[in-house]
């Protein structure tokens, strides 16, 4: 695996290093040392998976508070997501800042979230679906969100938003978000 830094303390990008030949392809997406190496979880309690049909479907952004508060790798492993997370760890100089990763199955590329951070994607193809392993189990009490096109945060997404959850549709901008 090579791990990328995200311009946001404590995200990564992580390339798998895929080993082939006439039958296809190996590669290893988790390495307990590796992701000690680089100070990052190397424990997963849950692990999801989210399908969704349309391109330019738009879920998130999502966030688990303390306790429940989480960190995620995630991976995609059919067609492409434009990948968003956004600081909101308390005291962080980078509170409301966006970064990116376009994840495609074919490309392998993976993104680690760490705690504090919210969430979400918009799909680059129909049928995209990703796979998500959680530091934390989920938490319906401790759950929070951000509105996807708050201005303040400016997320530039790549398409039209074509679906989009009751939910995802009335999350707080950041200015009513508390810090993680």
């Amino acid at each position: 695996m090579r791990f990328a830094p995200l311009p946001l303390d404590g995200a990564f990008r992580i390339d798998l290093e895929r080993r082939g030949d006439n039958r296809g392809s190996f590669a290893r997406m988790f390495c307990r040392e590796e992701f000690r190496a680089f100070g990052l979880n190397e424990t997963w309690s849950q692990c999801n998976v989210s399908h969704s049909v349309l391109k330019g479907t738009l879920r998130g952004m999502h966030f688990q508070r303390p306790p429940k508060a989480d960190a995620k790798l995630v991976k995609c492993m059919a067609g492409a997501v434009f990948d968003v997370i956004v600081d909101l760890r308390r005291g962080s100089a980078a509170f409301g800042r966006w970064a990116s990763v376009t994840l495609t199955a074919e490309g392998g590329e993976m993104i680690y979230i760490p705690k504090g951070f919210a969430h979400g994607f918009q799909t680059l193809t129909d049928d995209a679906e990703l796979l998500y392993f959680h530091s934390d189990s989920y938490s319906p009490e401790n759950e929070g969100g951000l509105f996807h096109s708050d201005p303040e945060v400016g997320i530039t997404w790549p398409l039209p938003v074509t679906n989009l959850s009751e939910r995802d549709r009335t999350l707080p901008p950041l200015s009513k978000v508390d810090p993680i």
